[in-house]
This record gives structure tokens, C-alpha cells and sequence, in this order.
């Protein structure tokens, strides 16, 4: 029997419905928790400034204590560390936050800038939103939740791309219900109309805000460590986080050069320090100079893991565009070498103004505003999609969707997925297998496919 052409539209169309359901079962728990604590995470520097507020405005007369008293003092606070990072003051009356280390474990220590009096110790991993950036890109589970994280993002982009197919307005269908609710039309229709105008509001910035983030997954982030050692045209530490074990791996490497070049035999291979001073004495000439700079903060100052005695003065600054890393020589203080954001290789300054983005530190409050609206209307998505699933659930069935209406450009869908497989590997290795299982395994099982609601085979 021949397939007329209106079937044929049918069937594409219910097979993207279905995948849109699939999809979206999977990564709706996701959704919710990735569009929480996203959603923090915009809002760090208010809520760092918050938690700082009481090392803020300081009683003091007299002379501040120097730098390197300042380092002396925090590393004697954490018994066995070494200084990791001098972080500059944005006031003078602000409490001194300089991180110190054993290992991969770093302390963030509060110095009264006069008295020397440790104020507060916390645990850099320990710190809110560290824990609340572990929790969104890595579930606290290292690299298996990293990998759970990339793989639903992967198949939000599916999620959205096909809502957006299934939106396309059909049949004559006006504005009400495809670019605002119809709010008087009983709630079945009103939850249908959340989930299909918010979808057609966001998707865009949804997408986007999920590609930016895919740099800091671990899977997609090896995949782009090996694109860019062949776009870069210089070997180079990249500047974003390569997850919880790289970040480990990074904190114990600059704390056993630190310890070389900071211990007992500080004065040789290359550092040139009096004993008087000791190793720390150099931080009394770069802090100032580094001041000078007048580079963006957060300004962090790290001492010499190699031969040379140079001191990286780097500015971490949310927004990646205004970073620049300077390094300077601890014994004359002079600059022996500076990188800004415009000298570093195309596909870092790509990923760094994404990034930038994705954490609402590019463009301000603005930028953070639009995150707030992207990860509310993914919010409203994922709730939506359970109330209308729950309404029209089915006894004994999953509830897949019904054949329903007719579409077109159903090919610029499937090259849009090809593509996404072929950009994300971990997705398009996880289609294969999903496509498979569904082709050779549930088709051809009556119970299983009749529950999920595929075509028995």
C-alpha cells in the first residue's frame, strides 16, 4: 500500500513529537536543577559581596603591616601551607584575602591588614559558590556527573530544537498560543501555551546558554583541548576550568613548584632574596606595583613555581575580555612579560566572551538580567511539560505523544542533528545507541514498545 504524501507528513511529524517527549523525559529533572543553580551562580559577585560584607570597613589606625607580613600570617594560620595566591584589596580598609595551600587543598585566609589577626579561614572548595558551580556543572560527582551534565545538555538542544519544529505555526494558526498565552481558554490549553510560547521566547538564548557552557564538561572540554592544540598557535594553559580533577591536579603542581622555589633553598635556581626578607619579601615591591597596574579585580598575585623568580600578577576578572596576566621579576620587580585578552589565541578569546556571557559578567547587569530571563523561562519549560504530561498521562503507558497534524522542513531538523552530533561526540555516540536500542531491541518487543509507545516492528 502506498504512503501518501499527507502521511508521510504525519509520521515525520509524530516521530518529532516523540522525540521531543523523549528528550525532554530525560532532561527535565536536569533542567530544573541546572536552571537553579545556574540561576545563582549569575549572581555571584552580589552574593560574594554579601558574605564579605563583615571584612569590610575595618577599624585601623596607623601604618598598615606590609605584604609579606600579611602572607606570613596566613600561611602561619594554616599550619604546613604555602602561599598559592595574593589577592589585592579592592579598599584599604578591607580585610587581606590571601590563599594558601598544602597540596591540592587550599585555604582562603582573612588578614586584618593592620593587626595581623586572622579574621575568618574557609576552604577555597568550601566556599558557597565554589559549591554551587560544582553542583551545576559537575552534580559534586566529578567527572560522571560532569559527564551526566554534558549529556543532558547535549539532548536540551534536541529538546528545543524540535519544540521549535512542533511550534511552527500550522494549519492558518495566529499569535495567540504561538507568541502569547490565551489566558481565558481553561488551564489545559493555558499550560500548553506557557510551554509553547516560552519555548519560542528563549530557545534561542537557551541554546546558546547551553554551548557556552559545554567548554567546562569534561568530555566536549578533552574534545576541545584537542581542536584547540591545533587552531592554537602556541602552547598554553587555558583559561576556564577543565572540571574538579584538572582543577585538583593544577592546585598540587603550583603548590610543589611554590614549595621549590619558596622553601629553605629559596635563594637558588635563580631567586635572588635576602634572608631577612626571606622568600615572602618579595611581595613587599610587587603588591604596589601590581596597584599600579590598575588591572581589573579580582587581582591575584602567585610566586614562582620555576626557575627565574618571576611572579604572575593575573587579573581573574569575571569578565574574560579584561583579563591580562602580567609577570614580573622577584628580585627588581621589573615586567618580564605581559599577556591581555586580544593577544591570546581566536578560539580562547571565542570561548572567553561565551563564558563571559554564560555567567552574566560580560555586559553587567544586563547580561545578568537576560540569564535571569533564559534559565526562568527553562524553569517555566521543564514545570510546564510535567503539569501537561501529568493532565494527559495514560493508565499502563508512558504517555508518548499521539500522531498529531502535519509539518514541513523536516530535513533542516535531522541536518541540525547530524550537526549537533558530529559538534557534541558525547551526544551523537549517545544517539547511535539510543537509535539502535529503539530499532533492533524495543520495536521488536510488544510490551516494551507498546508502554513507550513506538510502532512494534
Amino acid at each position: 500500500m502506498t504512503m501518501t504524501n499527507a502521511q508521510r507528513q504525519e509520521n515525520r511529524y509524530r516521530t518529532v513529537w516523540r522525540w521531543h517527549f523523549y528528550a525532554g523525559l530525560f532532561c527535565v529533572p536536569f533542567i530544573l536543577w541546572l536552571s537553579v543553580t545556574g540561576g545563582l551562580y549569575l549572581f555571584k559577585p552580589q552574593i560574594e559581596a554579601m558574605i564579605d560584607r563583615p571584612y569590610a570597613g575595618l577599624a585601623y589606625t596607623g601604618e598598615l603591616a606590609s605584604p609579606a607580613e600579611q602572607a606570613r600570617a596566613a600561611t602561619a594560620a594554616v599550619p604546613g601551607s604555602v602561599l598559592h595566591r595574593f589577592v589585592l584589596s579592592d579598599r584599604i580598609d578591607q580585610a587581606t584575602q590571601i590563599v594558601v595551600g598544602k597540596g591540592a587543598e587550599e585555604t582562603r585566609v582573612y588578614v586584618h591588614p593592620q593587626t595581623l589577626v586572622i579574621l575568618k579561614t574557609v576552604g577555597e572548595e568550601d566556599q558557597l559558590m565554589r559549591i554551587v558551580f560544582r553542583l551545576h556543572g559537575e552534580l559534586m560527582a566529578g567527572a560522571f556527573g560532569s559527564m551526566l551534565v554534558e549529556l543532558a545538555a547535549s539532548w536540551a538542544i534536541i529538546m528545543l530544537l524540535t519544540g521549535l519544529f512542533l511550534w511552527w505555526p500550522r494549519s492558518g494558526a495566529g499569535l495567540a498560543g504561538t507568541l502569547y498565552p490565551r489566558l481565558r481558554r481553561g488551564r489545559a490549553v493555558l499550560w500548553r501555551d506557557f510551554h509553547a510560547v516560552t519555548g519560542i521566547w528563549i530557545s534561542i538564548l537557551a541554546i546558546f546558554l547551553i554551548l557556552t557552557g559545554l567548554p567546562w564538561a569534561n568530555n566536549w572540554g578533552n574534545y576541545l583541548k584537542a581542536v584547540r592544540g591545533v587552531a592554537a598557535s602556541y602552547a598554553e594553559k587555558q583559561d576556564w576550568s577543565a572540571g574538579s580533577a584538572a582543577d585538583a591536579r593544577d592546585r598540587a603542581a603550583l603548590d610543589k613548584g611554590a614549595r621549590m622555589m619558596m622553601g629553605e633553598h629559596a635563594d637558588h635556581g635563580g631567586m635572588v632574596m635576602t634572608h631577612m626578607t626571606g622568600p615572602l619579601g618579595a611581595l613587599d615591591m610587587i603588591v604596589p606595583r601590581a596597584q599600579a597596574l590598575a588591572l581589573a579585580g579580582p587581582v591575584e598575585i602567585s610566586p614562582p613555581t620555576g626557575a627565574g623568580g618571576i611572579w604572575m600578577v593575573k587579573s581573574s576578572a569575571a569578565n574574560r575580555p579584561l583579563r591580562t596576566s602580567i609577570g614580573m621579576d622577584g628580585a627588581t620587580g621589573a615586567i618580564v612579560s605581559r599577556e591581555d585578552f586580544d593577544q591570546r589565541p581566536f578560539i580562547d578569546r571565542a570561548i572567553g566572551i561565551g563564558v563571559a556571557a554564560h555567567e552574566g559578567a560580560l555586559f553587567g547587569w544586563l547580561n545578568q538580567l537576560i540569564g535571569l530571563a533564559t534559565v526562568s523561562g527553562l524553569f517555566l519549560l521543564a514545570v510546564s511539560a510535567i503539569m501537561m504530561w501529568w493532565r494527559r498521562r495514560p493508565g499502563g503507558a508512558l504517555g508518548a505523544p499521539a500522531p498529531q497534524g502535519m509539518i514541513r522542513h523536516s530535513w533542516l531538523l535531522v541536518g541540525l542533528v547530524v550537526a549537533l552530533g558530529f559538534v557534541v561526540p558525547l551526544f551523537g555516540i549517545s544517539l547511535a545507541l539510543v537509535v539502535a536500542l529503539e530499532r533492533l531491541v524495543l520495536r521488536r518487543t510488544a510490551g516494551p514498545a507498546q508502554w513507550l509507545g513506538l510502532r512494534v516492528a
